[in-house]
């Protein structure tokens, strides 16, 4: 049932979000979802949150469609981090986040996050950030959570060649590590 209550807010909102011509991409576990689906929906994961990736200079824009009828989202300010909750959950950790496109998430990221463009419609119809650009930012954050679902994209034959040759070599290495790690519990 909780799966449900994240899809139908990653489809509510995204909905919204098209309706008024705001571009966005969905990144995180939704979109390795998505991405992990596209070859196995038997080994995608559950994510409890929804994260959007947008232009910082459409957020009042954003906020606007949120935080007005039908969704009524309320918007708080987090560090540097804008989260929606929704009304029916109201939980931080079962929010909409927003990731700025075309920027360093942290200060200490060595690579930028895509641009929104660099997205295309999932089979759900909502906008998805492309694997090339999923797999960077995963490889960039690398925490806990990030390392698994490289391991997942990697499980499913989804981080092909072209994807490596394209990533920078401080990316690669990380993407090394997740391999051996993952041939570890072979």
């Amino acid at each position: 049932m909780a799966i449900d209550r994240v899809q139908q807010r990653l489809a509510r909102t995204t909905a919204a979000l098209d309706a008024a011509g705001i571009r966005y991409a969905v990144v995180g576990g939704n979109a390795v979802a998505s991405w992990v689906s596209s070859v196995d929906p038997g080994a995608t994961r559950a994510t409890k949150d929804v994260d959007l990736m947008v232009r910082r200079a459409d957020v009042a824009q954003v906020t606007s469609v949120l935080s007005s009828t039908p969704l009524n989202f309320t918007r708080h300010d987090l560090r540097d981090i804008v989260l929606f909750v929704d009304p029916d959950e109201p939980s931080k950790k079962s929010g909409v986040h927003l990731v700025w496109a075309d920027e360093r998430i942290r200060p200490s990221y060595s690579v930028s996050s895509p641009s929104v463009e660099e997205s295309q419609r999932s089979p759900d119809g909502f906008w998805v950030v492309t694997l090339s650009g999923l797999v960077r930012m995963k490889l960039t954050s690398f925490r806990d959570v990030d390392r698994v679902h490289i391991s997942d994209m990697l499980s499913v034959g989804l981080i092909t060649a072209p994807i490596r040759a394209s990533l920078p070599p401080e990316l690669l290495s990380r993407l090394e590590t997740v391999e051996r790690s993952a041939d570890d519990y072979i």
